[in-house]
């Protein structure tokens, strides 16, 4: 039986280092080197190696989640909305003050947030206005998007 080799020769270590500061990424470096991208990470983070944060513009494409949706924009409209509605009136507003409708009722004009359990006889949406861009009242918002302390 013949004996097994290692995973990470020098020359593999070397080629994952110089990889690495040449500022490839895992996917391409595994490609490169022959192992598995969870090998590439796995061996970057035993040997503490560390990319410099970029300071420039972003990019458009790392703009976007993984299934290409714009994720920026949302989260600046998101928080243009949330501290627009910061008014003592609006936090103080009640959550759910009776304009209920249906599902066929929904429309952009309506808060989408569900109230009670779905195929429950008094199922039905909350049916305030919603905030600008977004499809839940200022009530709902607060309660669906909470702002972190970043």
């Amino acid at each position: 039986m013949p004996a097994l080799q290692p995973t990470w020769t020098e020359e593999r270590l070397e080629l994952l280092k110089s990889c690495f500061d040449a500022g490839l990424s895992c996917r391409e470096i595994a490609d490169r080197i022959g192992v598995s991208r969870n090998a590439v990470i796995g061996k970057i983070s035993r040997l503490n190696l560390k990319r410099e944060r970029a300071t420039g513009p972003v990019r458009k494409d790392a703009a976007r989640d993984p299934r290409g949706r714009p994720t920026l924009r949302f989260r600046r409209q998101f928080l243009r909305a949330v501290t627009a509605a910061d008014d003592t009136a609006t936090l103080e507003a009640p959550v759910h003050n009776g304009h209920t409708c249906t599902l066929f009722e929904l429309s952009a004009q309506t808060c989408r947030w569900p109230i009670s359990t779905p195929g429950a006889d008094d199922f039905c949406f909350c049916g305030n206005p919603p905030v600008e861009g977004l499809p839940y009242c200022p009530g709902h918002s607060r309660m669906a998007y909470r702002v972190s302390a970043r």
